[in-house]
């Protein structure tokens, strides 16, 4: 059986735990769910959905951080 798969973060191979939801791999690149936004196989997934949304082999993330700006 296999303990890890490999899916793509922003265009980078990753490897993740195989019963490793989207919150377990935020998690582990020490990021905050608060101001990004994930966009799995081209869907953008609820803040809700994170810790229900498991990864799968070969899967595709991209992690958009959000960054406030000063008033002008």
């Amino acid at each position: 059986m296999q303990d890890t798969i490999q899916i793509h973060v922003n265009g980078q191979a990753q490897t993740c735990d195989c019963d490793a939801t989207v919150a377990d791999l935020l998690q582990d690149l020490e990021i905050r769910t608060e101001r990004v936004a994930v966009e799995l196989n081209l869907e953008i997934l609820d803040r809700a959905m994170f810790d229900q949304r498991l990864l799968k082999d070969g899967d595709r993330v991209e992690i958009m951080s959000f960054i406030g700006g000063g008033s002008f």
